[in-house]
């Protein structure tokens, strides 16, 4: 994976989940860009608030956390988004996530423009192409050399297969779910294969360079270079898993980007995974030790 440079771009949605145990920042590109902060790379976050409480809220949140908002636009009509958390019996969570937001109509400015044409890497998730502003916003910023990776969020009634098939198009890394790699596979009438088997014809059919699947408690598997690396995860007593998966994928970037194997990078992106479930909220402090321990165990 040649990825130019160093400069990264994260795009998409900026919310408030409002858990059971009360407000914590999120959203998928948001939870990387801190996530890949915090681990000590350069990732700015594109997105847009509210001209509201919760917006200034969430700006003042990313600029202690020391994440570039610079590219985060203020909606003077569209409300910051909220997205609300249910948790069950397992602590996993579902969402319900409000609409019309901010987020759904992020413009395409010379600022926004000129930082992805100057990134090396272009991380977006699926769910903030729900609407038609934001997603040919995005669409025009993966108009360049920079390698481009999909966060896919299916989160009905924004799982729709023609938009998702128009982004995958433009990416070189996949990162989704098992349940969601199953729903590409019904879409696509495969039927009577196992999940290796579908996992190469997701490769195949949609030409992408790299393919991560997580399976929640039971780890993750990567498909790189005709290869397989699976891990079995780690098992720690889960408080949410709330950007569990964010935090997987941005240190496993991270791994590839300081050139460490593919083992390497899936070792460490589960470990650090498990370490977000096993706290409240997407984004809890960094703690190497403990993430260093859960790899130990």
């Amino acid at each position: 994976m040649n990825i130019s440079n160093q400069e990264i771009l994260c795009f998409g949605e900026v919310l408030w989940d409002r858990l059971p145990s009360g407000a914590k920042p999120g959203g998928a590109p948001m939870n990387v860009a801190l996530h890949l902060n915090a681990i000590g790379l350069n990732a700015a976050i594109a997105s847009s608030v509210g001209n509201d409480d919760a917006g200034k809220q969430l700006l003042d949140f990313l600029q202690n956390s020391g994440v570039d908002t610079s590219l985060i636009q203020t909606d003077e009509t569209l409300p910051t988004s909220e997205v609300l958390v249910h948790l069950d019996e397992n602590n996993n969570a579902t969402y319900e996530i409000c609409e019309p937001v901010a987020w759904d109509n992020i413009q395409l400015t010379n600022d926004l423009a000129k930082k992805a044409q100057n990134s090396g890497l272009i991380i977006y998730g699926s769910l903030a192409a729900r609407k038609q502003t934001t997603r040919e916003t995005l669409l025009k910023l993966l108009d360049n050399d920079a390698v481009k990776l999909i966060d896919v969020n299916l989160r009905h009634p924004y799982d729709k297969q023609d938009v998702l098939e128009l982004l995958l198009a433009k990416s070189d890394i996949v990162k989704l779910n098992d349940e969601e790699l199953r729903v590409f596979a019904d879409w696509n009438k495969i039927e009577g294969k196992t999940e290796e088997e579908i996992i190469k014809w997701f490769v195949q059919n949609y030409k992408v360079e790299m393919l991560c699947v997580t399976k929640g408690d039971k780890g993750a598997a990567i498909y790189y270079g005709n290869k397989f690396y699976e891990h079995p995860g780690f098992k720690v007593n889960a408080i949410d898993t709330v950007g569990a998966g964010d935090a997987f994928l941005a240190v496993l970037l991270a791994a590839f980007l300081q050139k460490k194997s593919p083992a390497e990078a899936i070792t460490f992106g589960c470990a650090t995974g498990a370490f977000v479930a096993s706290k409240a909220g997407a984004t809890p402090e960094y703690d190497m030790d403990e993430i260093q321990a859960i790899i130990n165990q």
